[in-house]
């Protein structure tokens, strides 16, 4: 097929699920050109945590060996009382994790897993400057209007542009953005200063009433990290992050163990982040344009899914559309929703309620929530139905989200 018979696909959004579609759709006959609004591509945030859910789709493209160098392999999954530092369940990770769930669970610098990604897609594909502001269905393709003036033609249109999805918005005609009741504030610490703390190597949560911490290491001894407390309510802002004062990340945990004060104050505090999430939509996709990643299920941070559900929506995608060969697109768009809408469904329900979970007053729920995760089984139940799921060769079972028809 020649490159001016191909089906033209416009993915809007360079980050992580953006750049991983267009790698899966590397063996079929499309053209595809990514639209990032950015000048550069940079990733919000500072870290993130593949399971091997995620992971296991990076080293089928073959770039294990790149991401080795980059990123850190956790050593262990810990849940810890967060007044005393107690430990109330510890999970071995490492070796044990990749032998239970066939690929690796690792923290990794968001910029570091950008560059990745785009070299492997190379940057003739991905077009910088490109701020979506108009999609036009009417015609025999999907007409975009950018803020500098120029318009693209596309046979499909991917939103992936992330939680603030323009996309989003064109579908529904509105912002249906939801405040969870928590916000926290994040930063990356050196191990060197943080001296009371027990396994830096390790993803811990570290629970109480009322919040909790979660924290990685993401290579060059470094510790990323997300602190969240059930404060402010409701939400006083229209943006999602505000400015906050020094002292205020102490607000709810100056009386915690001192590991944590070390890390929320080595540094400046940060911006005040309100956690947000989306409620699940019964369809992804409108005419020729569909939703991915943050755009059709935007999570609570709470299960640090939000970039694993994004690959594994990519690589769905892009198994329909290649299987679609010359058959309508639309068809191929019903089976990328009917295989992903529960699964993901799921995961942002269990991805809210962890909140409650983590925060639990001390008393009865407390002591039976710490059994569960205390046992190989609990954990288990709790993450390795997430996990495990391969969606490059899997449909979800029931345990794992089902499929919708």
């Amino acid at each position: 097929m020649s490159t001016t018979d191909r089906r033209r696909l416009a993915i809007i959004g360079g980050g992580i699920g953006g750049l991983t579609l267009a790698i899966a759709l590397r063996p079929y006959e499309l053209d595809v050109e990514i639209y990032e609004q950015t000048a550069e591509l940079r990733e919000v945030g500072a870290a993130v945590a593949l399971s091997a859910n995620g992971t296991r789709v990076f080293e089928r493209f073959g770039l294990g060996p790149q991401f080795a160098s980059r990123w850190c392999e956790v050593s262990a999954l810990i849940y810890r009382d967060g007044r005393s530092g107690r430990v109330i369940g510890e999970h071995h990770a490492g070796p044990a994790y990749r032998q239970r769930f066939g690929a690796p669970y690792v923290g990794i610098h968001r910029a570091d897993l950008q560059a990745i990604l785009s070299a492997a897609v190379g940057l003739d594909r991905i077009r910088l400057r490109k701020r979506l502001i108009g999609i036009d269905d009417s015609g025999s393709r999907v007409r975009l209007h950018f803020e500098d003036g120029s318009t693209s033609e596309a046979d499909l249109v991917v939103g992936a542009d992330g939680a603030r999805s323009f996309v989003r918005r064109w579908m529904l005609g509105y912002d249906d953005g939801l405040y969870s009741g928590c916000s926290g504030f994040r930063g990356i610490v050196p191990m060197d200063k943080l001296p009371s703390l027990p396994d830096p190597t390790a993803i811990q949560f570290w629970m109480g009433p009322g919040g909790h911490l979660l924290h990685y290491p993401m290579g060059n001894n470094l510790i990323n990290f997300l602190v969240v407390e059930r404060h402010p309510a409701p939400w006083p802002r229209r943006d999602w992050v505000m400015p906050a004062t020094e002292g205020e990340q102490l607000r709810h945990f100056a009386s915690w163990h001192p590991a944590i004060v070390e890390m929320i104050t080595a540094k400046p505090v940060s911006d005040r982040w309100g956690l947000f999430h989306r409620p699940p939509l019964g369809r992804w996709t409108k005419g020729r344009v569909t939703l991915l990643g943050d755009a059709a299920h935007q999570l609570a941070p709470h299960h640090g899914q939000g970039a694993n559900q994004s690959i594994e929506d990519a690589v769905v995608l892009a198994a329909c559309l290649g299987d679609a060969g010359s058959a309508p697109l639309v068809d191929a768009l019903e089976r990328y929703e009917r295989l992903r809408r529960g699964r993901t469904r799921k995961v942002q329900y269990a991805s809210i309620s962890a909140a409650d979970m983590l925060h639990l007053p001390d008393g009865d729920n407390a002591d039976q929530r710490n059994a569960r995760l205390g046992s190989s089984e609990g954990a288990l139940h709790h993450l390795g139905w997430i996990h495990e799921f391969d969606a490059g060769t899997q449909e979800p079972s029931e345990r794992q989200g089902g499929t919708w028809l």
